[in-house]
């Protein structure tokens, strides 16, 4: 049976990605605005792999190369998706590093309009766009799934998997944005363009529910599966958090104390979770024991 919470995550994530595809009639996106929200987003993203991802997945299985190959394995997988289907540009590679009130949609249609002719240069980008970021959230999802299965071996914890949640949710519009901007650049109708954003919205519940239904009878058993999806987990966001902040060293030089601020308050509020979630139970020895995994190290 699957987590009511789990549910409850899953349904938020798909508002906060259909949003994404919204935003640019709800409010003017400006440079500036995109830069910060990467950064805080960046900033809880990386704090949640370091901070809650990695220690969990240590608890449920005490293997520190098995979850450093698993870590390096969601690194990688994220890398090939980026620079293969381009899957995290958000506009922070356009302009002279200085603010920009355009629309956003006309950096992500500057971005992927590159070419003689356009209309066949968008129906590539948006479709290889879309392959990229469905498999990129299908593996958010995962992470998801098997950080509310982690959590919910501690009866005391209140909010299982907040932390990782936090995290996609706040992020997917940013990706979301992406794939509806370079639709719009192609000139597809926003009909079209919203049953893709739905199709795309739908990949992170998808995720987590396959995780969830198809590992979870296997989580006392077989724990070193939990503990890697952990890992794999925390490479992802690994590799997505330094993708959205290292950009800033290099072309960035405007706001640089706004951008920091942000990205520490990121990474605070992915400490301050530590205690909503499980008052740092993940390194609690006892609890671990609790599992009864019986496997050797």
């Amino acid at each position: 049976m699957l987590n009511t919470l789990l549910i409850a995550y899953c349904v938020l994530i798909v508002a906060a990605s259909l949003l994404g595809g919204w935003l640019p009639l709800i409010m003017n996106l400006t440079h500036r605005r995109m830069q910060l929200l990467m950064s805080f987003v960046g900033g809880l993203m990386l704090g949640v792999a370091l901070l809650h991802l990695i220690p969990h997945a240590l608890v449920e299985v005490n293997d520190n190369d098995l979850i450093a190959r698993s870590v390096v394995a969601g690194v990688l997988m994220t890398f090939f998706l980026i620079r293969f289907f381009h899957v995290h540009q958000h506009g922070h590679e356009v302009g002279d590093g200085h603010e920009h009130h355009e629309d956003t949609c006309d950096h992500g249609e500057h971005e992927h309009a590159h070419g003689n002719d356009h209309t066949h240069t968008h129906h590539l980008s948006w479709s290889g766009l879309f392959f990229g970021l469905a498999l990129h959230t299908f593996f958010d999802g995962l992470a998801l799934g098997a950080s509310v299965l982690a959590g919910s071996h501690d009866k005391d914890v209140a909010l299982v998997g907040i932390g990782t949640f936090l995290a996609i949710v706040l992020h997917k519009p940013l990706d979301s944005l992406s794939l509806t901007c370079v639709m719009s650049g192609g000139r597809w109708t926003r009909k079209s363009i919203t049953l893709v954003n739905l199709a795309f919205a739908s990949m992170c519940p998808l995720g987590a529910i396959v995780f969830y239904a198809g590992f979870g009878s296997l989580a006392n058993s077989r724990p070193e599966l939990l503990g890697c999806a952990l890992g794999f987990a925390a490479g992802i966001f690994l590799c997505i958090s330094l993708a959205d902040i290292l950009p800033e060293l290099q072309f960035h030089q405007h706001d640089r104390g706004l951008l920091t601020v942000a990205l520490l308050f990121g990474v605070l509020l992915a400490f301050l979770i530590g205690y909503v979630e499980s008052g740092h139970g993940h390194s609690d020895p006892a609890k671990h024991s609790q599992h009864d995994h019986g496997h050797a190290h």
